[in-house]
């Protein structure tokens, strides 16, 4: 029975070819990888990766959510179409992750300050903050293009400074 699905499994994507069958594995991992805060992945000699540097965090309440996008207009904060995640509880002040991505390449950063952990946004409470520091304003409210935040990885550790926004 096993042997049959297997077999049924490889006819399906054999239409695919080995680039359509690589294609459809690599999207299958390459989004929602929730993650650990692990530093040494922007180590020297490791990456390609983000080291990113988060000033302002308010309070040492709730978690902090740091996720990286690719940096296109498809992909740019669309649902669940992050890459990595790292969520952990806040400390006031700055804060510092390691967001390995795929391969160099075009990429996106947000964080978000759930101040109260309740898993929603609360505009007056929560803050937040993107890669290249955009304005944000009443008309924009947490989504300016990705034209405006993203920015290129290469095949080391890049570094950025996100400071976070509150109303």
């Amino acid at each position: 029975m096993a042997k049959t699905s297997a077999m049924l499994a490889s006819l399906a994507l054999a239409p695919l070819g080995a680039a359509g069958w690589a294609q459809a594995a690599e999207s299958a991992v390459d989004y929602r990888q929730e993650i650990t805060n692990d530093m040494r992945k922007c180590a020297p000699g490791g990456g390609p990766a983000v080291r990113v540097t988060v000033h302002g965090v308010k309070a040492a309440e709730g978690l902090v959510r740091v996720q990286s996008y690719r940096g296109t207009k498809a992909e740019w904060l669309e649902k669940g179409k992050w890459i990595n995640r790292i969520e952990t509880p806040a400390r006031a002040g700055t804060m510092t992750f390691c967001l390995p991505v795929p391969q160099a390449g075009t990429y996106g950063i947000a964080v978000r300050h759930d101040a109260n952990g309740n898993g929603k946004t609360d505009i007056s409470k929560d803050g937040g903050g993107m890669s290249n520091n955009p304005s944000i304003n009443i008309f924009n409210l947490g989504k300016p293009s990705y034209r405006k935040t993203a920015f290129e990885v290469g095949p080391g550790v890049t570094s950025i400074t996100i400071n976070m926004k509150y109303l």
